[in-house]
């Protein structure tokens, strides 16, 4: 907290206990009794939403959208990636399968459909 708060807080806490009054510590701070009383208004108010209900444990991550979506593409990008080396894969033990078919002079049997006339 830097000084000049710490002095406003202070000067607050004092007119609020009856040591000074709101007039002289307007006048120490250098501002209208008006500007004293709506600074003291916020800092009650400040006061009370610091002292509410907190929840327990430690405060959740904030979520972050954009690294969530990148994350989401790696994953997919690693899963691709995986389906590509396991289709190589098949490709390599496939292949000396293949040469010794065309090497035997079998060629391997095609799938046609012949269409029916409706």
């Amino acid at each position: 907290m830097n000084r000049k708060a710490r002095q406003r807080a202070e000067l607050i806490l004092k007119v609020r206990s009856g040591q000074l009054t709101a007039t002289a510590a307007a006048r120490t701070l250098g501002i209208s009794r008006q500007q004293y009383y709506q600074w003291e208004q916020r800092a009650l108010r400040a006061l009370l939403t610091a002292l509410e209900d907190q929840p327990r444990g430690r405060p959740k991550i904030p979520v972050d959208a954009h690294k969530q979506a990148l994350q989401q593409q790696i994953h997919q990008l690693q899963a691709q990636v995986q389906l590509y080396e396991q289709k190589e894969k098949l490709r390599r033990l496939l292949k000396p399968m293949e040469e010794s078919r065309s090497a035997r002079g079998s060629s391997p049997k095609k799938n046609t459909r012949r269409s029916t006339g409706s």
